[in-house]
């Protein structure tokens, strides 16, 4: 199981990518969803409220309470294709390690959104230096497995 860690962005795209992770909770492929504070509290706080999901300050301490080993840093603006949790349960099975998750474009020369499947440990070292989600996924480098 994973714990879903969402990074700061567009609080507007949140709900969609929320409704998204619930096939994986109801799959038993997401534990938690932990959301990184940003421009608006409150919407913020509707959203914990209405799914489950935990608010954090900042990435650290979203790393820090997560529930699992194994973090699913994402955007809020990820868009997932259709399949993609069959996709992450066979990556599971084969064995836990790195791999990025590609999301849909939302436009032709629009480059497409991307989550990170990480170690916690990994994770909260490369965010004591100030990493981001997309230098996470730059970090994985070329050789890491992609799904979606």
């Amino acid at each position: 199981m994973l714990s879903v860690v969402v990074t700061r962005g567009n609080p507007a795209k949140l709900a969609g990518l929320l409704a998204m992770l619930t096939e994986a909770a109801v799959e038993g492929v997401v534990r938690d969803v932990i959301l990184v504070g940003g421009e608006d509290p409150e919407l913020l706080e509707a959203l914990c409220g209405a799914t489950g999901a935990k608010a954090a300050a900042d990435l650290a301490s979203a790393a820090a309470s997560a529930r699992s080993d194994w973090l699913l840093v994402v955007p809020p603006d990820l868009r997932l294709k259709d399949g993609w949790v069959d996709r992450l349960n066979d990556h599971l099975r084969e064995g836990v390690r790195e791999a990025r998750l590609r999301g849909l474009s939302e436009g032709f020369l629009r480059r497409a959104p991307e989550g990170v499947l990480i170690s916690r440990a990994k994770f909260l070292a490369a965010s004591a230096q100030g990493g981001t989600q997309q230098q996470f996924a730059r970090k994985l480098g070329p050789g890491a497995r992609r799904l979606g």
